[in-house]
């Protein structure tokens, strides 16, 4: 169950990011996830090396892999 819950999560994150990349912050409030659901959805997309962080000025940002 938390599976298919982190799979569904992780594709409305991936959706979010179709505009390139963004704040974290920013794709929490579009994806309305909470903060553990989220984090565990770009943490399953992070293992499958589907997305990329970047740290600018201590806010966080994720973005696609190509």
């Amino acid at each position: 169950m938390f599976i298919e819950k982190i799979g569904i999560n992780a594709g409305l994150i991936w959706t979010a990011l179709e505009g390139g990349e963004s704040n974290v912050k920013i794709v929490k409030q579009v994806t309305k996830l909470t903060e553990k659901d989220l984090n565990l959805a770009l943490g399953w997309l992070a293992r499958e090396g589907k997305v990329k962080f970047n740290e600018v000025e201590g806010e966080l940002f994720v973005s696609r892999l190509t």
